[in-house]
């Protein structure tokens, strides 16, 4: 992959914090002139908190060069309160403790006033407690199991019923198949095992019995799947419609796919809906094998819009790369990162607290059309697509939600959580709001 950094033209701008610097050497950033002119005055610091190597850098080093490109552009306008965008690059290396230690560094060395990062669930629950302590702001750009609401997260990715529950409804349905079976297959981390708690329980609710639902767990990098697609393919073999839902993340994909095509598995024989395989995944993949398996997202780079097209242009233009491509969480960073510079606008201040207020209620059109608006919950409005695979590692669109669709922080389809709100303006003020006991049972913010 290339990377590239934009040129800084004015010595206000400074130079990169150190552990930036040691990031940017580590990733092969090389100076461009991605800034036609940078703005005077104090740098506003943004944190990019993505891993750059390691089992997820096949899916968060594209982020990093979005955020690099969104900085840069941003700076073209002008910057930010009359001052430009400096960009604080870390890699937390697919280390979940060293999330939380770049995560300290960057609010209390390096003093970002927002920080874009994280992939999996797990990085984003080692640095929860970071950036509650020291009050800082994340954006946290990928779909996402719920059962969070955080003040200090902004969670512009999809919550469950903004791509698990879609998804399955849609194998559910005539059009998808209807499936009567269904092999949950993921990697062993928080964001697997909560989704298929949801989606089982909400299995069970549409009659799917318990025998009918087959779950499996691997570690991150599994490499060898030869007994597990067996499994799968036994499973598949009783005459009821089968499908997989895959919570499988980072390079474990690759072998995944491959052994799936080994053992003659089409999409017409079980169908694959992944919630972690996109258009930067199937980049490295031989998708032949592939063709017509599916995924829910929220964004494809195949869906034809004129934000979009101007979108994938700049990318393309950005990386002087006209083969790389876009996907969903990168829009996701896209419709965050604006959401902040407006609300930093709004605020007419960098100041966490006042930021954080400023954002409920922010609006930005996003790139296939609609407009994303952030709720009380810090969750978003967002379209929902499945998608199809096509040979040449797009997706086609086969199904989309009607409407917008609300982000829920908490599941109904879980017991426990089935009476819970999350909503960060007053009166309420508070991420886990019973609205039976109307009683906050966590944190309260004054």
């Amino acid at each position: 992959m290339s990377d590239i950094l934009p040129s800084f033209s004015r010595r206000t701008f400074g130079r990169l914090a150190l552990a930036s610097s040691a990031a940017a050497l580590a990733s092969g950033w090389r100076p461009g002139d991605a800034l036609a002119a940078a703005p005077g005055g104090e740098p506003i610091k943004v944190g990019i908190l993505h891993s750059l190597s390691g089992t997820m850098a096949i899916s968060e080093t594209t982020l990093k060069d979005v955020m690099l490109m969104l900085i840069a552009e941003q700076n073209r306008k002008g910057g930010l309160l009359g001052r430009p965008l400096q960009p604080v690059v870390v890699d937390p290396a697919s280390n979940w403790p060293l999330f939380a230690e770049k995560a300290r560094q960057l609010l209390s060395v390096d003093k970002v006033a927002a920080a874009f990062g994280c992939w999996t669930s797990v990085s984003r629950k080692s640095v929860l407690p970071v950036f509650e302590e020291l009050n800082g702001i994340l954006f946290y750009p990928v779909q996402y199991e719920g059962q969070e609401c955080s003040r200090n997260i902004f969670y512009t990715g999809a919550a469950p019923n903004q791509q698990a529950i879609p998804a399955v409804d849609y194998l559910l349905s005539e059009d998808g198949g209807g499936a009567r079976r269904f092999a949950l297959v993921g990697t062993d981390y928080v964001y697997p095992r909560t989704t298929n708690q949801i989606l089982a329980n909400y299995l069970r609710f549409k009659g799917i019995r318990d025998e009918d639902v087959m779950v499996n767990y691997t570690p991150f990098g599994q490499s060898d799947w030869q007994t597990i697609v067996s499994q799968i393919k036994a499973f598949g073999s009783t005459g009821k419609k089968t499908a997989v839902v895959s919570t499988i993340n980072g390079d474990a994909n690759v072998p995944f796919y491959k052994e799936l095509g080994n053992q003659g598995i089409s999409a017409t024989d079980i169908p694959v809906m992944a919630f972690s395989v996109g258009e930067e995944e199937l980049a490295g993949m031989d998708t032949r094998p592939l063709v017509g398996q599916l995924a829910a997202w929220n964004y494809f780079e195949s869906i034809r819009t004129p934000a979009n097209e101007a979108f994938i242009r700049e990318w393309h233009a950005f990386t002087k790369n006209p083969k790389r491509t876009t996907n969903d969480p990168m829009e996701a960073h896209y419709i965050g990162f604006n959401m902040w510079v407006q609300a930093v606008t709004k605020a007419g201040t960098t100041d966490h607290d006042k930021v954080i207020d400023a954002m409920v209620g922010i609006r930005q059109p996003n790139l296939t059309g609609g407009i994303a608006q952030m709720l009380p919950d810090h969750h978003l409005t967002k379209p929902v697509y499945i998608g199809e695979i096509q040979e040449d590692g797009q997706f086609s669109v086969v199904w989309k939600t009607p409407d917008l669709v609300p982000g829920q922080a908490w599941s109904p389809w879980v017991p426990e959580t089935k009476n819970l709100i999350g909503d960060w303006t007053k009166p309420i003020a508070c991420g886990n709001y019973d609205t039976v006991t109307k009683a906050c049972l966590g944190k309260t913010h004054a």
